[in-house]
């Protein structure tokens, strides 16, 4: 299944994908693409629905970020060994672990805001899990059990506030918008292999980023089951797996986000996600002024 969540932004409704790309409410039949709503009892009974019993939403539907009440936003750093190589990093010898803010989800399409002093804000295409129940300790050989599907992830990172500001990475990887997670939640079951799913982001219709999931240095298994060696991961809770290589850092001479730039990022079976980059002072007039900021 292709899941999803649509409406305004805090008050989105859970959803799905027909086969023939349509989006369709669950919202009569689900509460939420959250906590209990992602175990495998409860993705096994929405298989069992007809999605044309469903209603059709309308075209031009808003897409929320497609799993609610995330508790634990994680993240893995340097985990493609080409992107490692891009930036002169040593191949981890374990996953290096860090947090993003849940405060920084947003939807796939949602506007970008450069945070406030901002000069090197980057773009990272990420596969992205989505924990479907309470994982603890747990095995890299069970540890797909525990996850209620993937989607596309925008690891968007402040590099100054990130390595020049002192202490640890997440000063530049928790600001608003810093989050994009959809346009689908999609379960294991349509995806054939995890370990071969092409990557891309496009900049104002230049190809940035090119990578795939077998550049990967710990697979998506041995991710989760790292992570919960360290803390409880409950259902809802994300991890971002690691960014290909293709990132502004990497470039010579480095190039960041500007206002008006355009991201496109897709991963194969995924969807695309595409998002207008705002500078936070233009934001924040747009706000001021009752203009639309999407």
């Amino acid at each position: 299944m292709k899941l999803i969540r649509h409406g305004e932004s805090g008050e989105e409704r859970p959803g799905l994908v027909d086969r023939d790309g349509g989006l369709r409410d669950l919202s009569g039949v689900l509460r939420d693409i959250a906590g209990p709503g992602l175990s495998r009892e409860s993705l096994d009974r929405l298989a069992r629905i007809d999605p044309t019993s469903l209603p059709l939403l309308p075209a031009g539907t808003r897409l929320g970020p497609c799993v609610g009440g995330t508790r634990n936003f994680v993240a893995i750093g340097l985990n493609f060994a080409d992107h490692a190589a891009e930036t002169g990093a040593a191949i981890p010898a374990e996953p290096i672990v860090f947090n993003k803010a849940p405060s920084c989800i947003v939807g796939p399409n949602d506007t970008v805001i450069l945070p406030k002093g901002s000069a090197k804000t980057d773009w990272e295409v990420e596969l992205a899990v989505v924990i479907g129940a309470r994982a603890s300790y747990v095995h890299a050989n069970e540890a797909l059990r525990y996850v209620a599907g993937v989607c596309i992830c925008n690891d968007l990172s402040e590099r100054e506030f990130q390595m020049e500001r002192g202490g640890t990475w997440t000063k530049g990887k928790g600001c608003p918008t810093f989050g994009p997670l959809g346009p689908w939640l999609v379960t294991l079951d349509e995806i054939p292999d995890l370990k071969t799913l092409g990557m891309s982001l496009d900049l104002n219709g230049r190809r940035m980023q090119t990578g795939s999931t077998a550049t990967m240095i710990f697979d998506v298994a041995q991710i989760v089951a790292y992570v919960s060696h360290f803390m409880m991961l409950e259902p809802g809770d994300v991890i971002a797996t690691g960014t290909p290589p293709g990132v502004g850092l990497g470039m010579k001479p480095p190039r960041y986000l500007r206002s008006d730039d355009e991201m496109v990022l897709r991963i194969d079976g995924l969807g695309e996600q595409r998002q207008r980059v705002v500078a936070f002072d233009d934001w924040t007039a747009k706000v001021a002024a009752g203009e639309p900021t999407n």
